[in-house]
């Protein structure tokens, strides 16, 4: 049998010289490539109905991936400590932006979410998901001991994550909102907080998911249009059939890179939230379980960095990796989950793979974080190493 140790060293590169984390490096831009493609394949149809050019999206995906590549760049060579110590203001302006975009934000599908830049609209809630984040990872590491025995320590990340949760939901992105309580939860229970508290709070997250979904008629119909979308193919069911129809002409090896024709607007999204079953088709299952696979080394990276962090005595920055690491994983569940018919549909992008600008240029963000705490460990690491061959 497989030990979860024999896995780290296969992916660990032995005795390595690189001051970044490779397989990370590698990953990102992989899944980038194949978003690249994948979204000028799924959505030539849609551009050429709507804006009478087949690349037009392809043309604006390419804009963000060029924002995203210096913002990377940037975020490689910011130091950690810029972000440890902007954590506090980074969470206020979060506040703001979740605001200001209920006032003046853009309306698409009757959801405000998007401050409109120029030519461009940035999703208020992915900025904020990142600097939310940052912000627990500092909570965490100021308050660890009043976290782990007391109440108050407990409830404090919750009524901050609370605020967040209600302003999010007025535009609203109930999808958001899972993510980041899935997130905190976890960052939470890996801080050591009482298993009571820590079970009392999932319960408490489901009962309100449940009441918020009860309470809007959308919601309600699109969770019984998952579990039963046979029974209204046409109408609340429509898009899950079109999805699990384009999975099952996939195959074995797919029908072909740009063969799909699920994609020729029989279903919705194709190019954004359901792009999985585009790659479904075109690629077959060896596609979608090879790029399941490097969507599983990213996040193994990203949580062994974060272990590594806290081995070495950056406990903000193992927070904030384990943070990254489980959004990641969490979001590309959720995605994936929807699009086969697992879970209900949430409208939230592929991590790297889907069209959405904004969710391009965070998560791209976010993956130089990653690297810049990799990259701080290991010099911190070498560093300590050197004093002590000194002696």
């Amino acid at each position: 049998m497989i030990a979860f140790a024999d896995i780290r060293d296969a992916l660990t590169p032995k005795q390595s010289t690189q001051l970044f984390d490779v397989p990370l490096l590698y990953c990102m831009m992989l899944l980038i490539g194949v978003g690249f493609v994948m979204v000028t394949s799924a959505s030539m149809p849609t551009a050429e109905r709507l804006f009478d050019n087949p690349y037009h999206i392809t043309i604006r995906h390419s804009m963000f991936l060029l924002m995203s590549f210096i913002l990377f760049w940037l975020s490689t060579s910011a130091p950690m400590a810029w972000w440890k110590r902007s954590n506090p203001y980074l969470l206020l302006l979060g506040m703001v932006l979740l605001i200001i975009v209920l006032i003046v934000g853009r309306e698409v599908n009757g959801a405000k979410r998007w401050i409109p830049i120029g030519p461009i609209g940035i999703q208020a809630a992915e900025v904020a998901k990142l600097f939310f984040f940052s912000y627990i990872a500092g909570y965490l590491v100021r308050k660890r001991e009043e976290v782990q025995e007391n109440l108050k320590g407990f409830a404090k990340p919750i009524a901050v994550f609370t605020v967040y949760a209600l302003l999010i939901l007025l535009q609203p992105d109930l999808g958001t909102v899972v993510v980041m309580f899935v997130t905190t939860v976890g960052l939470l229970f890996l801080a050591g907080a009482k298993l009571w508290q820590f079970f009392a709070l999932i319960l408490a997250g489901i009962a309100l998911v449940v009441g918020l979904i009860i309470a809007e008629p959308y919601r309600m119909a699109r969770v019984v249009g998952f579990l039963e979308p046979w029974e209204d193919p046409f109408g609340k069911g429509y898009q899950l059939v079109q999805s699990l129809m384009a999975y099952s002409q996939g195959g074995w090896f797919g029908q072909g890179l740009g063969n799909s024709v699920q994609k020729l607007q029989y279903l919705p999204e194709a190019h954004n939230d359901f792009i999985f079953a585009v790659i479904g088709e075109e690629l077959g299952f060896v596609g979608v379980m090879s790029i399941l696979m490097v969507f599983a080394v990213l996040v193994f990276r990203a949580l062994l960095i974060g272990q590594k962090a806290l081995k070495c005595g950056k406990e903000y920055e193992g927070y904030f990796a384990f943070a990254i690491g489980i959004w990641f994983a969490f979001q590309t569940m959720v995605n994936v989950g929807a699009s086969a018919g697992i879970l209900p549909t949430k409208g939230l992008t592929l991590p790297f793979v889907s069209y959405g600008g904004s969710s391009l240029l965070i998560m791209t963000i976010a993956a130089g974080v990653l690297l810049r705490i990799d990259f701080e460990t290991k010099m911190a690491t070498k560093q300590a190493t050197s004093r002590g061959g000194k002696r």
